[in-house]
């Protein structure tokens, strides 16, 4: 069995002295292809050119209503996605970020001034610290501290997952929200590919096995998580196929709440949520996952754990939820299968949650 000082040593190498840049990397399981927001374009052409060509990530895992929360970047490497937080958050909010990589912090904390100018802030709200994503208390995140959690194309990369995820829900206040990108697998990766350094590093042999997440996360009080994007990584090398070729990979961004009202599966007790159209970055709809897609002013119907989700978070302003729980009409009518999210403009007014 791989030991974990082993994986550490592994993903420390790769990122501090195998890849140079992004275009090192082997397979662009690492490296995003998802069309980024049209807002976040003139912000991203703002980013030094050096923290760009060190960035890997595999998604955008930036959510929107972000304006003055606190929020905190795991394995944030050069801190790209940490300045966009920061001009997104603004004057009143903070942004950290954490990375176990001392070159990738180097090159982050290089470029606050420069940021801090760029975006116009008055003072720098954004702060590197070297360290564990799975322990978060020994860089000083302390309990229920932060409003956000993101993370791009990292946990993959963690021997102890278990341990990343308990921090994650131990740092984030009530109420807060976990959005990520990351590489998930559709069966548990052999033990004896797990210390590979290129399949380690190319965001592959760590995987998360999807029904291992489903069940890490109910664990933590989370039974319902929701898939905002997927898409299938393939295309490998020779080398690489030959290695895992026997495994799919997706690549996800996923979004998880801090709910103490949750519940397992989907259940009707009548509510309708409206979009009030409030958030200057999609004033015509909001994408809350891939079954949910609310256009602005038009009522949807759904489950009491998305009623949660919308009323009980940072979007409660944004949305008018009609309807309690003081009245059950069983399980929700899901779907089963994932959709297109602008296919529910064509639908009725029922949504979809599973």
């Amino acid at each position: 069995m791989a030991s974990t000082p082993n994986i550490y040593s592994i993903v420390q190498d790769y990122y501090g002295e195998t890849l140079n840049s992004n275009s090192d990397l082997q397979t662009s399981a690492c490296c995003s292809s998802e069309e980024i927001p049209s807002y976040l374009k003139p912000l991203l052409k703002k980013i030094h050119t050096e923290v760009h060509t060190t960035f890997y990530g595999c998604g955008s895992p930036i959510p929107l209503a972000l304006e003055g929360m606190t929020v905190l970047d795991l394995g944030c490497g050069s801190g790209r996605d940490c300045f966009l937080l920061s001009a997104l958050v603004g004057e009143s909010g903070a942004v950290i970020g954490i990375d176990m990589t001392e070159n990738q912090i180097a090159i982050a904390e290089k470029y606050i001034a420069y940021h801090t100018e760029k975006f116009k802030l008055e003072r720098p709200n954004v702060s590197f610290r070297h360290g564990y994503i799975e322990d978060l208390s020994a860089s000083g995140i302390s309990d229920e501290s932060i409003d956000v959690v993101i993370s791009n194309c990292v946990v993959n990369l963690s021997p102890e997952k278990e341990k990343v995820f308990q921090e994650i829900f131990r740092v984030l206040k009530p109420g807060g929200e976990l959005y990520f990108s990351d590489v998930f697998s559709d069966r548990r990766i052999p033990e004896e590919l797990m210390s590979d350094p290129v399949l380690r590093g190319e965001c592959l042999s760590g995987a998360l096995y999807t029904e291992d997440f489903r069940r890490l996360l109910a664990q933590r009080a989370c039974p319902d998580v929701r898939i905002v994007s997927s898409r299938p990584l393939n295309g490998f090398s020779e080398a690489i196929e030959r290695k895992i070729g026997m495994i799919g990979f997706h690549s996800q961004t996923i979004r998880a709440f801090k709910l103490s009202d949750l519940e397992d599966r989907c259940e009707d007790y009548g509510h309708l949520a409206t979009y009030l159209g409030t958030l200057k970055e999609s004033p015509h709809s909001f994408l809350l996952d891939n079954h949910h897609l609310f256009e602005a002013h038009r009522p949807l119907r759904i489950c009491g754990n998305t009623a949660s989700m919308l009323c009980h978070t940072r979007y409660r302003d944004h949305f008018r939820i009609d309807g309690d729980r003081s009245r059950h009409f069983g399980l929700f009518p899901c779907d089963s299968v994932a959709v297109d999210p602008r296919s529910l403009f064509e639908s009725s007014t029922d949504g979809r949650c599973c």
